[in-house]
């Protein structure tokens, strides 16, 4: 045991001899680096005069300026940025990405099936978007066939509409047994209007030659009011006015409210809003059906999407205008005038030309 003792400690002491003349020997390797490199990162303020590291059978030497070495062994020039060697490297620069802006497919208006143009009196066009929400006619308009002036609609084969004219003062005197032997079967006279300055209610000079003598040529009969009320109780009181002077008549054909913008002057109706509108049309026609009579709003296309809301009319049929070979009004319509410059036998010049897609004489 003892022996084993004594060989062991004597071990112990050789190994101890080395590990310090390593540790030594890294400290003043470590000492000499971190020198170099505060002289590199301070622009030499520390100068060793001269440094060597020698070793021999375990033994250190070094030559060094004694205050430098004082110095970066007691810290007192150095602080933690000094070992920041980061800034030395430029900052990374990132890669701009690849544009990711989705690219916007434009549809075509004219093509999308979206949209409808409409074509404003004073020569403007814009695409408007069909609402959704609107009842859409549901006609073809292939079986649609003009013959002699006369449009007319076949469904298998079979004609399912009915042409018509609209009579005015303008036309003087009508012969209607005339017109009926020409092929027209309904007409639609205007009762009367309001003056779109005055503002006062007048009968049409004609409304009751042209009313007994269309009723005794056997043709159906409608009417229409020329209004420009600004009000809901004018509107009221233009419907009464209609009604009183139906009295003594059978009509099949329904009784149709026409407000205008009057082309080139100015109009006492001109400065509703779209609103006032729908609310006056809608009395007129409340109060027309209220007396058991079928109802009709006419209207071109400018003024049936534009200047009033149609979402509040739905439950009158329509009569749209517009002098085209095919109407292309999105909504569901059932009488079409379909041209300004009609020539039937019995009116002497130009009438207006109208096709129902619906028999009011047996509706």
């Amino acid at each position: 045991m003892p022996d084993d003792y004594d060989d062991h400690s004597g071990m112990t002491s050789t190994v101890i001899s080395a590990i310090i003349a390593v540790t030594t020997f890294v400290l003043v390797i470590l000492i000499v680096v971190v020198y170099l490199n505060d002289r590199n990162t301070h622009g030499g303020n520390h100068t060793v005069q001269n440094s060597s590291v020698q070793t021999s059978g375990g033994a250190v030497s070094s030559t060094t300026n004694h205050t430098e070495i004082e110095e970066l062994l007691t810290g007192s020039t150095l602080s933690p940025d000094d070992f920041d060697f980061w800034d030395m490297y430029p900052e990374p620069t990132e890669e701009p990405l690849p544009s990711e802006t989705p690219v916007v497919v434009v549809e075509d208006p004219s093509t999308d099936g979206k949209h409808t143009l409409i074509k404003y009196s004073d020569g403007r066009e814009e695409w408007v978007l069909i609402s959704p929400y609107l009842p859409k006619h549901e006609f073809d308009f292939t079986k649609l066939v003009c013959q002699s002036n006369l449009m007319k609609y076949y469904e298998n084969g079979r004609k399912t509409s009915f042409v018509g004219v609209d009579i005015s003062k303008q036309q003087d005197y009508v012969d209607f047994n005339r017109v009926k032997k020409a092929g027209i079967d309904f007409v639609m006279i205007r009762v009367g209007a309001r003056g779109y300055g005055t503002g006062q209610l007048s009968i049409d000079d004609n409304f009751t030659d042209n009313m007994k003598r269309a009723l005794d040529a056997g043709l159906d009969v409608g009417v229409y009011f020329f209004s420009q009320a600004v009000n809901t109780d004018e509107a009221i009181e233009e419907a009464n006015m209609v009604i009183a002077n139906l009295q003594e008549y059978q009509i099949t054909y329904p009784i149709a409210y026409d407000m205008e913008l009057i082309p080139n002057d100015t109009a006492r109706t001109d400065m509703l809003s779209k609103s006032e509108k729908t609310d006056i049309a809608k009395a007129f026609l409340d109060t027309i059906a209220g007396a058991g009579y079928k109802t009709m709003l006419y209207g071109n296309k400018e003024w049936l999407i534009r200047e009033i809301d149609m979402s509040k009319l739905t439950a009158y049929d329509v009569w749209f205008s517009q002098a085209e070979d095919i109407p292309d009004y999105p909504y569901k319509f059932t009488m079409w005038q379909y041209s300004f410059e009609g020539s039937v036998d019995g009116i002497s010049g130009y009438v207006n030309m109208n096709i129902s897609f619906v028999n009011y004489a047996d509706k």
